[in-house]
């Protein structure tokens, strides 16, 4: 019986189960669980912020830290955000839903990041109409968040990382997601930590948070950590009003529950094991694979919190489908997305040769797993299979 590899894959252990059956036990679901606090607050200690904000997923996250910024710095609709071209397509369309538009810079070919060296020329001509950078750490690997930064204060820009797909991954020795002025993560069941639905927002601004908690909640007037209405101590009760329904902006649903909290604090708990596996078996592959030539796999580094593993080749289509049929999940690596995705067709001309190195990767890239549930007998599947596909050791 041939062996199935998945791009991920979850293990319900006791810390899962005995989490779950806390809330089931509690008869506390919803928003206000103290499950919902405590990740909330374990999250922004681990990442390095003050706090952090849960969302039902990422790209609302996305979504409501773009519209905190909007609020924040009045900044008008039809202003610019430069970002990635190469990524899940959620990040430009939280760009795009907040009435914002995406502008691409180039990628580098070895890490897939957004090039600051691109940032700094996009910024000479008409500085002005932009408002912010939205760098992405791309399967794991962190942005160039120094020179990010500087560019971004010379300019009056704010810097959005999204850290999606980069739980632990460290930079000049600090997490990523505590280097911008705002930062998302998801809990996607392909990530490290994972949750199935999951996203939060971190930031050391009061205000930026403040306003997330009331964009997620419809943007109702009531902006308290916990609400306490019930006890009789909330600080509007001799008001003729009830804070959580009335509203002072507008806002969207984007609140989770305890269940969601539960899985993501077990998971936690774990966090250190989980990259520490994940960084051993892309090195266990990088060694075992090295021999094949024209195939690219991805930089080893220790600080890199892996999300999959990454291979970009001219013979994607051949490679892919051998692979698939022998069990080994595949994703491609996501496209170049004003070039390479239909959504975003209207910017298709406009960007024609202009972003050679995303879409390079968007042609000739794709993924398959690396998570922390492979065995030894799984990982050297993967490379006999390769060598079958390829020809073996050359």
């Amino acid at each position: 019986m041939r062996r199935i590899i998945r791009i991920s894959k979850i293990e319900m252990g006791d810390e899962e189960r005995e989490g779950i059956l806390d809330v089931l036990n509690s008869g506390w679901i919803s928003e206000s669980s103290p499950k919902i606090r405590e990740f909330e607050k374990s999250w922004a200690k681990y990442i390095g912020t003050k706090q952090s904000i849960l969302t039902n997923s990422g790209t609302s996250a996305l979504i409501a830290g773009l519209q905190a910024l909007k609020i924040k710095y009045d900044i008008p609709n039809g202003k610019k955000v430069i970002t990635t071209p190469v990524t899940y397509i959620a990040t430009s369309n939280a760009i795009v839903l907040s009435n914002l538009e995406p502008v691409y810079c180039d990628v580098d070919r070895e890490k897939f990041l957004i090039q600051p060296e691109g940032i700094e020329k996009l910024l000479e001509k008409n500085p002005e109409e932009y408002c912010g950078i939205l760098p992405v750490h791309l399967m794991g690997y962190a942005c160039d968040m120094d020179a990010i930064n500087s560019i971004a204060k010379k300019h009056g820009l704010f810097v959005f990382e999204d850290a999606a797909q980069a739980h632990g991954t460290k930079y000049n020795g600090k997490i990523v997601g505590s280097l911008g002025d705002i930062s998302d993560f998801s809990f996607y069941i392909a990530h490290n930590i994972q949750v199935g639905e999951l996203g939060a927002v971190n930031s050391n601004d009061p205000e930026l948070i403040r306003l997330i908690r009331k964009i997620k909640a419809n943007g109702r007037l009531c902006d308290c950590t916990i609400c306490t209405r019930s006890q009789g101590t909330c600080p509007k009760m001799n008001e003729d009003y009830d804070p959580r329904f009335k509203h002072d902006i507008i806002g969207y649903n984007f609140k989770t529950t305890a269940f969601q909290a539960a899985l993501a604090l077990a998971q936690f708990g774990k966090i250190d094991e989980i990259i520490k596996k994940r960084s051993n078996n892309v090195k266990y592959l990088n060694e075992n694979l090295k021999h094949h030539s024209g195939l690219q796999f991805p930089i080893y580094d220790e600080n890199v919190s892996y999300l999959a593993y990454p291979i970009i080749t001219e013979n994607r289509m051949h490679i892919r489908q051998e692979l698939e049929k022998q069990g080994i999940e595949t994703r491609t690596l996501f496209e170049c997305i004003p070039t390479q995705q239909p959504a975003y067709s209207k910017y298709a001309k406009s960007y024609k040769g202009k972003l050679p190195n995303a879409e390079y990767i968007g042609t000739n890239g794709f993924y398959i797993g690396c998570h922390q549930y492979l065995e030894k007998e799984d990982l050297e599947y993967v490379v006999e299979t390769f060598d079958n596909i390829l020809g073996g050791k050359q």
